[in-house]
């Protein structure tokens, strides 16, 4: 017998990605109770056989799925935030916007709060997508909050929690995301939290110093004009709301 006999055949990785692909897709659509792995396995063109050799049940390929979908921040996650933590808070809402506006991205997540969902793939898509996106936000806010740019009280738990939560009540609403999505709630946010944000004609001077395209009227990226990509904007654009009377007024 052969050597290649004797240790079977090479496992083909392209059906991985085919049944991978498939199973998001039908994951997001159907959801967890519903997906058919019949179903999966004929539309990756494959056999139920094969794709049961590389994941026994249902909850293995719902995890598998979890598990490539593991994004990485567009934000520098170190020098920008030092440098600039209010454009790295809307740098890292449009890094949001792409992932959350990709085709099934939003049904899947319904799909991860059905009753029927795996505790386990539960638990895996939020330690692998949701975790890491709260953690780089409550950095940045944490940074404002050092440099005495928001209020050292603020309640940081919810303030994330509202830089997300936006979008899936408006989805909920049937409403589409306005005009400049991420930095009108990082400007809101930043309000909220006792900040500064920048006035709208600084607002593209302030997403470029991360060289963050800013947004057309229709939500999508255009590029800067005229951007440098260095420096961070002056501390004064961010300073803290004025106490008194005079505070909403100066903080527009």
């Amino acid at each position: 017998m052969s050597q290649a006999k004797r240790h079977g055949r090479t496992r083909d990785a392209s059906i991985d990605a085919r049944v991978l692909a498939a199973a998001a897709r039908h994951l997001a659509l159907h959801g967890y109770e519903s997906m058919s792995l019949a179903a999966v396995a004929e539309e990756a063109h494959t056999s139920r056989q094969a794709l049961y050799r590389r994941w026994p049940d249902k909850a293995d390929l719902a995890a598998a799925v979890v598990a490539d979908m593991e994004e990485a921040s567009g934000v520098p996650a170190t020098e920008a935030v030092v440098r600039n933590p209010f454009a790295a808070l809307v740098s890292e809402l449009a890094d949001f916007q792409r992932g959350v506006s990709r085709p099934g991205r939003l049904s899947l997540v319904g799909a991860m709060l059905q009753d029927a969902t795996a505790a386990d793939v539960l638990a895996g898509y939020r330690a692998r997508v949701v975790a890491p996106r709260r953690e780089r936000l409550r950095t940045i806010l944490e940074r404002g909050q050092r440099l005495g740019l928001v209020d050292v009280d603020a309640d940081l738990e919810v303030a994330v929690t509202m830089c997300t939560g936006s979008w899936y009540a408006r989805a909920l609403a049937g409403a589409p995301p306005p005009p400049r999505w991420p930095e009108r709630t990082a400007a809101l946010v930043w309000r909220a939290i006792g900040g500064c944000p920048p006035r709208p004609d600084d607002a593209h001077k302030t997403m470029n110093t991360l060289n963050v395209p800013p947004f057309n009227a229709q939500g999508s990226p255009r590029p800067p004009q005229g951007a440098d990509g260095v420096g961070a904007a002056p501390v004064s654009q961010f300073s803290r709301k004025p106490q008194g009377d005079a505070r909403e007024d100066l903080c527009l």
